[in-house]
């Protein structure tokens, strides 16, 4: 058996080992146009900035390493050009430029991605990158020591485009960063993002939201950005971080079918419409499994998978079926971690997907244990079985742990009734006895069912004009700290004696700094006779992440 695999990094290199593993006799052939295998993409702004010092630690195999220890003919900077699926044949063009051909029995496509260039005049300007592959972050990283740049533009307030902003300003960079939607992480819900907005301009980084760049010109030794909205800036480098594409090109060329997004696509075995030919990682399109629309996930850990997966039935004939990727994500913005997992409120609301959502606020660890800190947690789920169909969270600790059990909840069909269940390992450094994952099942499950129901900070205008009441039951000297336009602040442990100055014929909205007691002022007026009575989701802590005034 002899297999071809094109592109050699995440998807590619970890196939090729697999299929080493399962497969001792074979040819394998890994082909690369660039110079660099197996190397961590994912760490190149951390490298850029310095936190990861050696350019070295990038790499987990060089090719020599890599071909050695697997028995793999690996082949960087020779670009597949061209592929005969009838004949079973790839024609390569060599560093020299000429080109041979090899013939195939089973090929895998793992080109990856490419980054999206803006139609933008000036794009193409000296001093305007893109940051994708070792290739691009070693251009960035000379350039910063040549030119010493003291401002840099970045177009795009996604992960890369977070990241790099990061690790500009620890090399004392100064940073503006555009954003054409009215937030970062736009994938990410508002009032989850609200609190990395305001992380980025205490760092000093400038944000300029519902904006694009329209222009990018020369003058002198800088560069000037000029936005739709606002004045011109000139700066000394631009880094266009505004999304990623599949690579598909070379299976288009194939005549391989391609999906309704662009991607290369693929059956639950990860074949392609060639018989023998598999495709794996941010080239392909798969659907996603809670709506079932064709998605690309742009992620190394599902690349990973699908690559073992695809090596599987590549050896051993079509066998392991591939469920699909959630998209779990995180992100580290300074000292704030923030991750999602599943649907957020914008595609479920994009989808017409019936839903709930809870929002609540946990300690990272027992509170009397030096270092706590607090963990936000959104959950949204269907109204009916509570079925859990999306989670984020923010925090300074122990973000990841908890987003990696939603994910795992949502690819088994949990409901937010199982995160109850979940048996978390408890010591005062790691967890409080009520875990967050378990908190958050609560809330959750107390809305699904009708115990508790809410308004989130977004509605809660819309409330109060239509006669609603708002009831501030945290103490008065937290009322007297901030609080919401137009609020009553009748303290919890006086609930009882002053609910007769409420009245039943008006909504009423409870609420507290983070939920508790706003839940159980509401249990104590329904148990006193009021129906028409809501608490605050979240409480004052997510009312005051919306842009809008907070200050009573």
């Amino acid at each position: 058996m002899k297999y071809i695999i094109i592109g050699g990094v995440a998807g590619g290199a970890t196939a090729a080992a697999r299929l080493r593993r399962i497969d001792e006799q074979s040819e394998i052939i890994l082909l690369d146009k660039g110079s660099h295998i197996s190397y961590a993409n994912c760490g190149l702004p951390y490298y850029l900035g310095g936190v990861i010092p050696e350019r070295d630690n990038l790499f987990v195999q060089n090719p020599h390493s890599f071909g050695e220890r697997f028995n793999v003919k690996v082949r960087v900077e020779e670009e597949a050009i061209d592929i005969d699926t009838s004949a079973k044949v790839v024609t390569i063009k060599n560093r020299q430029g000429e080109t041979y051909e090899e013939t195939y029995d089973k090929l895998l496509l793992a080109p990856g991605a490419i980054p999206v260039l803006p139609p933008i005049p000036g794009v193409d300007n000296p001093g305007v990158f893109t940051f994708r592959t070792i290739a691009d972050a070693d251009a960035l990283h000379q350039f910063i020591q040549d030119k010493k740049p003291s401002h840099a533009t970045i177009v795009g307030g996604g992960l890369i485009g977070l990241e790099v902003a990061e690790n500009l300003t620890l090399l004392g960079i100064k940073v503006l960063l555009v954003e054409r939607e009215a937030q970062v992480l736009p994938m990410y819900d508002e009032e989850i993002v609200a609190p990395i907005h305001a992380k980025l301009k205490k760092q000093g980084i400038e944000l300029r939201l519902s904006t694009s760049v329209v222009n990018i010109s020369q003058d002198t030794n800088d560069l000037v950005v000029q936005c739709e909205k606002g004045e011109a800036v000139y700066t000394n480098l631009v880094l266009l971080a505004v999304g990623i594409k599949p690579q598909s090109s070379l299976a288009k060329k194939a005549k391989l079918a391609l999906g309704a997004r662009g991607g290369i696509r693929v059956n639950s075995f990860l074949q392609t419409s060639a018989e023998d030919v598999y495709a794996v990682g941010d080239a392909i399109e798969y659907p996603h499994p809670l709506t079932g629309e064709p998605w690309h996930c742009f992620l190394a850990g599902p690349a990973n998978r699908q690559a073992r997966i695809a090596a599987d039935n590549m050896a051993v004939g079509n066998k392991i079926t591939y469920e699909g990727s959630i998209g779990t994500a995180i992100a580290k913005v300074f000292d704030t971690n923030i991750a999602m997992t599943g649907l957020s409120e914008k595609q479920l609301v994009k989808q017409g997907i019936p839903y709930l959502t809870s929002t609540s606020h946990s300690a990272s660890h027992a509170g009397y244990y030096p270092g706590s800190s607090m963990i936000t947690t959104k959950l949204l789920f269907s109204p009916d079985e509570g079925k859990l169909l999306g989670a984020q969270c923010i925090g300074k600790e122990g973000v990841d742990k908890r987003i990696d059990q939603f994910a795992l909840a949502i690819k088994l069909g949990a409901s937010v009734e199982d995160l109850t269940k979940v048996e978390q390992a408890y010591a005062p450094p790691f967890s409080a006895a009520k875990d967050p994952v378990a908190i958050a099942g609560y809330v959750a499950s107390n809305v699904q069912k009708g115990f508790m129901p809410n308004v989130t900070a977004d509605k809660l205008h819309e409330i109060q004009e239509e006669g609603g009441i708002v009831v501030d039951v945290r103490s008065e000297k937290e009322f007297s700290h901030g609080a919401i336009p137009g609020a009553i602040n009748i303290p919890l442990e006086t609930l009882r004696d002053r609910v007769g100055e409420l009245p039943k014929d008006r909504p009423i909205i409870v609420h507290c700094a983070i939920g508790m007691r706003g839940y159980l002022a509401l249990r104590i007026l329904e148990g006193n006779g009021y129906r028409n009575v809501f608490n605050l989701a979240g409480g004052y802590r997510t009312y005051s992440a919306f842009p809008h005034p907070t200050e009573k």
